[in-house]
């Protein structure tokens, strides 16, 4: 009685030992998925931040956009109460001139634009625009929403 000492390998030569060395061809993509859903949150939480910080109802109207050519144009907003704000900051009538110049530097080539409320009146908001325009500033742009146009 004789016994058969063939291996299975195939020929391999090293006893089938090959197979259990092989690289890995599979990429590992839970990393990654980690990494795009934190950047996900974080622009989902900055986002609102990043619009402007009072609330005014724009009216809308079809006018085109104006070329901004400046890197930054001040904002000057007046809300449904009449209050005046240059940027975020709040001021009154009497110091918007003055605040406006204090921060431009007397630079009146820079653009500001205004955003006012369409419930106040028009009045007032003409108030605002002809007391910066009196002061020197002749880039002044009144800023609308864009009206959806109706459908045929």
């Amino acid at each position: 009685m004789g016994m058969n000492m063939q291996s299975r390998s195939g020929g391999a030569g090293h006893g089938g030992y090959r197979r259990a060395y092989r690289p890995m061809a599979e990429i590992n993509v839970t990393p990654f998925i980690d990494v795009m859903l934190v950047l996900l949150i974080v622009f989902m939480v900055t986002a609102p931040l990043l619009s402007a910080g009072v609330q005014v109802d724009l009216p809308k109207t079809e006018a085109g956009p104006v070329a901004d050519k400046d890197e930054k144009p001040l904002e000057v907003s007046v809300n449904k109460k009449g209050d005046i704000f240059i940027g975020e900051t709040k001021v009154t009538k009497e110091e918007l001139t003055v605040k406006l110049s204090a921060i431009t530097g007397d630079d009146f080539e820079r653009r500001v634009f205004i955003r006012a409320d369409q419930g106040i009146s028009y009045g007032d908001v003409m108030e605002v625009l002809g007391s910066i325009n009196k002061s020197g500033y002749k880039k002044v742009a009144l800023i609308t929403e864009p009206s959806v146009p109706a459908k045929k």
